[in-house]
């Protein structure tokens, strides 16, 4: 027996990657349908080997139905995502509108499963940050031996983690560099991101920081250890797809890099590549379309007492948030549904 299942902003990128994942882990469906706004009404989307089309949001009755996926802004979020917890519909949320909430678990099943009990209360589950999720999956393991005291990470975050205006920007300005007479001048960025990277991702805050920064650090401290010192710096970079971060952890106890190596390669949802070669490594091209966070480059700071470095790359619109949806899917139907 399976349950029904919701996917609402399916149309989008990130509502198609939870439709094809879902379809890819074999997710225990009896009956699935594809929500969207109403100007997307009755577009087709693929779900394995079937095509479903859209239903209109603001009609749908969530009754009966077991967990929504919802991969739609926090504007749309905060009028439908209530609607669909009072009809008994578990809704596990993509937009940051709930990561903050004390009620509200933040989850990524390799660090904090158990923090899914809290879900009973209200209903919904929220989806971390995709910077954040592929940092606490490496970081969680490093903690549980040697307890992390502070983190300084830079990121180096695709465009699509701004969605398909965002991909489509630095594909039309990549194309008009090498056609003069074709200006794209910058719109969903800041300024050009084709052939540049850009040191701004979300509004700037009054300390200084973008509200990116302070989501990972937020949200790290939610998921591991509120006691964990994060500062980051993230950065747009013209990628595609595929989150990378330079990541500096200093430790309350010393920790080997060959043992950190160790104890990474043996941990859920990571996959070590770490030769002291050319290419040894993994780059985001190489990391898109696959589950795991690519863990390389760990090494011994030796700047400092108990000191790691570490390059972690993942593929923003699966680990940064659509397979991070599923799982949380996966663990909410073992622990709390619980159908045959």
């Amino acid at each position: 027996m399976g349950y029904r299942v919701v996917v609402v902003g399916a149309t989008g990128n990130v509502g198609h990657e939870m439709l094809n994942i879902l379809a890819e882990r074999q997710f225990p469906v009896d009956e699935i349908t594809a929500l969207a706004s109403r100007k997307s009404l009755g577009t087709e989307v693929s779900f394995g080997d079937k095509t479903l089309k859209t239903k209109d949001l603001d009609t749908f009755d969530f009754t009966g139905w077991d967990i929504a996926l919802f991969a739609v802004g926090s504007d749309a979020t905060k009028k439908y995502a209530p609607i669909a917890a009072k009809a008994g519909c578990y809704v596990i949320d993509n937009s940051s509108l709930y990561r903050y909430d004390a009620d509200i678990p933040l989850i990524v099943p390799e660090v904090n499963p158990d923090a899914i009990e809290l879900a009973v209360k209200r209903k919904i589950i929220a989806n971390p940050n995709c910077s954040t999720a592929q940092m606490v999956v490496a970081l969680k393991p490093l903690h549980d031996r040697a307890r992390i005291k502070r983190v300084v990470v830079s990121t180096y975050q695709s465009v699509s983690g701004a969605g398909k205006e965002g991909i489509d920007e630095l594909w039309d300005q990549t194309k008009s560099i090498y056609n003069p007479t074709d200006d794209k001048p910058a719109r969903k960025f800041t300024k050009q991101i084709a052939f540049n990277v850009i040191p701004h991702i979300d509004v700037f805050m009054d300390s200084g920081e973008t509200k990116e920064e302070w989501k990972m650090v937020a949200e790290t401290k939610k998921i591991i250890d509120p006691s964990i010192k994060v500062t980051a710096t993230c950065v747009r970079v013209p990628v595609f797809v595929g989150h990378s971060e330079a990541i500096n952890i200093e430790f309350e106890e010393f920790l080997d890099e060959d043992e950190a190596r160790d104890i990474l390669r043996e941990s859920p949802g990571v996959m070590v590549i770490d030769k002291r070669e050319d290419g040894g490594y993994v780059t985001p091209v190489e990391c898109v379309g696959d589950f795991a966070t690519f863990i390389s480059r760990i090494r011994q700071d030796s700047t400092i007492d108990n000191g790691l470095n570490l390059w972690c790359v993942s593929d923003n619109l699966r680990k940064g948030a659509a397979l991070n949806a599923v799982q949380i899917a996966e663990v909410l139907g073992q622990r709390i549904l619980k159908k045959g």
